[in-house]
């Protein structure tokens, strides 16, 4: 009861999660001061005709910039017309501003991208064994960078790398579009993003990284497109991005299996808000299914799914170890979504024969509350593991319009949890009387947001 008392307190005094004070990681702005210098990509005889390659324009302007790291750092500024270009490294205390209408097209060329070593949370490339292709735009262990404008664009031209997945063409994994790795103190904001070959927006390792007020869209046949990939990342913020993929919208990761369980690095402490989010062959909201370094501590709140295979999943299987736990999702509005929440056990491949069979995840203290419903074909799908179900999944004010295609609105097994105000109403094992552990668990999940 004290416990109870004292989280009631913290609620009342510091979060309103209806309300419009909520005091997750996207009330705590990255603050940074004006670049006192700034160039033009023109200056290092860049040509915006959509022909000419401008890889070493970039690198030099970049290289030069460098140099004012430590004099309050640099912009660069990309002008209006089609900036073709293969791969290029960001650098500290730097600004990437794109002016409207400019668009920086990566090249079709693969040489143009190069090859790096993949992550040590995942031990080899995610699609095939090995290496892996470098992002278009990458950042390195970097510190105060910025990829802003006045919507500009960058495009990825994937049409070619979908071609060459779909086909088994690829000796590498497929590259993203943005990536930052082992980098704190990150923005993006105001630009668009267009057809990546594979993710979007990936920060890998890296802590308080922004992303707002973006556009990021890839057909609906694109394969295995995503949006924003928040991984083994700490302090992150996603809010006011409209993001339409062929496979997921935002996906949380942490490494994959043995490697993820080796690197131990969890992706904690995030806020997504007023986000528009729409997958056709994945989730809008994913979390795993390569999880094995661990996912908590996650506040969703005024989100619109739509068009979607899945609304909200969450993802792992036997030998990935770690968790997911500790999420918060409210105030969430679906339409045209055939699947509104799943929770899958026995989810994704694994990297290699040496993951540990024994090494069974965590799936607990998820709550789903204030969600709206419109022409949804199933309500639920939670299929838990055996030897390790998955517990107080909690549910509250939730009412879903269930179309007349559907057989069975919930499906169950090796879950357990709370449910208050729910329609159509839950499987059993959803369905426990004790309406105050919910609510407990409420209050839990939201204090422990305050506090981080």
């Amino acid at each position: 009861m004290a416990v109870a008392l004292l989280l009631l307190w913290a609620l009342c005094n510091a979060i309103r999660v209806n309300g419009e004070e909520s005091n997750g990681r996207c009330d705590h702005k990255l603050r940074f001061n004006a670049r006192p210098h700034s160039v033009s990509i023109q200056e290092f005889g860049a040509i915006g005709d959509g022909k000419t390659l401008n890889t070493i324009a970039f690198r030099n302007a970049i290289f030069y910039l460098k140099s004012f790291a430590d004099k309050g750092g640099a912009q660069l500024y990309v002008p209006p017309g089609r900036w073709l270009t293969g791969s290029f490294n960001l650098t500290s205390h730097l600004t990437l501003f794109l002016e409207k209408d400019a668009i920086i097209v990566g090249s079709q060329d693969p040489s143009h991208w190069g090859i790096v070593e993949p992550l040590p949370s995942y031990g080899r490339g995610i699609e095939l064994p090995g290496r892996r292709y470098r992002s278009l735009v990458n950042g390195y262990m970097l510190r105060d960078v910025v990829i802003t404008g006045d919507n500009g664009t960058i495009d990825g031209q994937g049409s070619v790398w979908w071609e060459w997945f779909t086909s088994h063409s690829l000796n590498y994994t497929r590259p993203h579009l943005v990536e930052f790795v082992s980098s704190e103190y990150v923005l993006v904001s105001n630009i668009s993003l267009l057809n990546a070959p594979a993710y979007n927006i990936h920060p890998v390792y890296c802590s308080n990284v922004h992303i707002h007020n973006i556009s990021v869209y890839a057909p609906p046949e694109s394969p295995y497109t995503v949006g924003i990939v928040p991984d083994s990342s700490d302090n992150i913020c996603i809010e006011d991005c409209n993001i339409s993929m062929g496979h997921d919208a935002i996906a949380f990761k942490s490494g994959w299996d043995e490697y993820g369980i080796a690197y131990g690095r969890p992706t904690t402490i995030a806020h997504v808000r007023r986000v528009d989010l729409r997958s056709s062959t994945g989730s809008s909201l994913a979390f795993g299914s390569e999880m094995s370094g661990g996912i908590s501590d996650i506040l969703v709140e005024e989100i619109h799914l739509y068009d979607s295979l899945t609304g909200i999943e969450f993802r792992t299987t036997i030998g990935r170890g770690g968790y997911i736990k500790e999420i918060m999702i409210s105030d969430v509005d679906l339409l045209n979504v055939n699947t509104s929440f799943a929770a899958i056990g026995d989810y994704g491949s694994h990297p290699d024969d040496k993951f540990d069979p024994d090494a069974f995840p965590v799936l607990e203290k998820i709550t789903l509350q204030n969600i709206i419903g419109t022409n949804i074909t199933i309500a639920g799908n939670f299929k838990g593991i055996e030897e390790s179900p998955f517990t107080f999944i909690c549910l509250s004010n939730i009412s879903l319009s269930i179309n007349s295609t559907s057989l069975s609105a919930w499906q169950c097994s090796y879950v357990s949890g709370f449910s208050e105000s729910v329609f159509p109403e839950p499987c059993p094992e959803l369905m426990n009387s004790s309406t105050s552990s919910c609510g407990i668990l409420m209050l839990e999940l939201q204090f422990y947001n305050i506090i981080l």
